[in-house]
């Protein structure tokens, strides 16, 4: 029995029209396959990855031993997976031929019963965009709003004016919509992304972008897509150098990355988010011995923090754009130990602030 197959690979430049055009021509394809082959299958191509690796060693393909899923009724459990795929399909369609947008949250909302999880309805979103060759923001499906950002900048929002230029130390919700951000205009030097709000707020109270002339960004953790997708925005536009710093952990070094090359599970999207011009501010492995750091701060690596260090190591993309990085991940894995961004202010509160940070930049001490 022959899959459907379906390769969409055409700009995005017509927007919601030529999605829902796509999303026709890919019902239209699956009647098709049924009247042929009195079934249904659908496939997927599971390598659409930023891995350069062709022997298909490294994780970047871990796990996958055919470059194509095949999704069909023939097989144990695909049936609701594949009814699940076209029911989110629908209410996507309906929320594009509606101008309207929605979280995965309002998705997975729309019938709970049947999608019994949310995963469930991430991973059909995720089939989605592979399979219409699209990112989700084309799809009108929208995170809820979590990253932060502060500094010498102002932009508009559809129409409205966001002004931090005008407190540089208050906080503002990194829009939803990004396509909406227009007129971007900043004063700023750099651009510095921190793992966590706490780090944030710490900069914040310390007045940091006021004394520094820079825009200070935070995922809370794990960035997601609107914050990826901002931060690259004014990268682009503003063409400032920009700093990540993170906690020295693997989970650290995996946010680290998740800017810099995009995140595993959203890899098909991964060129329209990636931001290759960050450089890694710290921490690192020097800065205990440098700052003289309490021996309370140093942390061992736990049995999970090992294997996820491991994962990180084999993935292809450390060898052959950021070697300087994995070396530092090599050297975290060999001594067995870990601290966080927060380590630096034991030795005082303002730390981070007031010596830390300038002074990395200033004397170029970041890779």
């Amino acid at each position: 029995m022959a899959a459907a197959v379906f390769f969409f690979w055409g700009s995005m430049e017509g927007g919601r029209t030529e999605v829902l055009c796509k999303i026709k021509g890919f019902i239209r394809a699956l009647v098709v396959d049924i009247g042929y082959n009195n079934s249904l299958s659908v496939a997927v191509d599971r390598h659409r990855t930023y891995c350069s690796n062709s022997s298909g060693n490294c994780f970047c393909s871990f796990g996958l031993s055919h470059v194509i899923e095949i999704l069909s009724l023939e097989k144990e459990g695909h049936a609701c997976r594949l009814y699940i795929l076209l029911r989110v399909l629908m209410i996507i369609q309906q929320l594009l031929q509606e101008n309207k947008h929605g979280s995965k949250r309002d998705i997975y909302y729309v019938e709970p019963s049947l999608f019994s999880d949310q995963a469930v309805v991430n991973r059909a979103i995720n089939d989605i965009c592979i399979l219409l060759k699209c990112s989700r923001h084309h799809l009108n499906v929208v995170p809820v709003g979590r990253g932060l950002v502060m500094g010498w900048v102002r932009f508009v929002e559809a129409g409205r004016i966001n002004s931090c230029i005008t407190s540089p130390s208050t906080a503002y919700v990194i829009p939803v919509c990004v396509e909406e951000v227009k007129d971007i205009v900043s004063v700023a030097q750099y651009i510095l992304v921190v793992e966590k709000e706490t780090v944030f707020q710490r900069l914040a109270n310390d007045k940091f972008c006021e004394r520094n002339h820079c825009i200070v960004i935070t995922g809370r953790g794990y960035p997601d897509v609107s914050t990826r997708r901002f931060l690259q925005l004014i990268v682009k536009q503003l063409h400032l150098p920009v700093y990540c710093l993170v906690d020295f952990d693997p989970y650290g070094f995996d946010i680290l990355a998740t800017y810099r090359f995009g995140s595993m599970q959203m890899a098909y999207d991964a060129k329209l988010m990636r931001v290759s011009e960050i450089r890694w501010l710290g921490a690192f492995s020097s800065d205990f011995e440098k700052y003289k750091l309490p021996e309370r701060c140093l942390l061992s690596l736990t049995t999970e923090d090992k294997k996820k260090a491991e994962a990180l190591l084999s993935r292809c993309y450390l060898h052959q754009e950021a070697p300087q990085w994995r070396l530092e991940l090599e050297i975290m894995l060999h001594k067995g130990l870990k601290f966080e961004i927060e380590a630096l202010s034991a030795l005082s509160l303002s730390f981070l602030s007031d010596a830390y940070i300038p002074l990395k930049i200033k004397e170029g001490c970041h890779i």
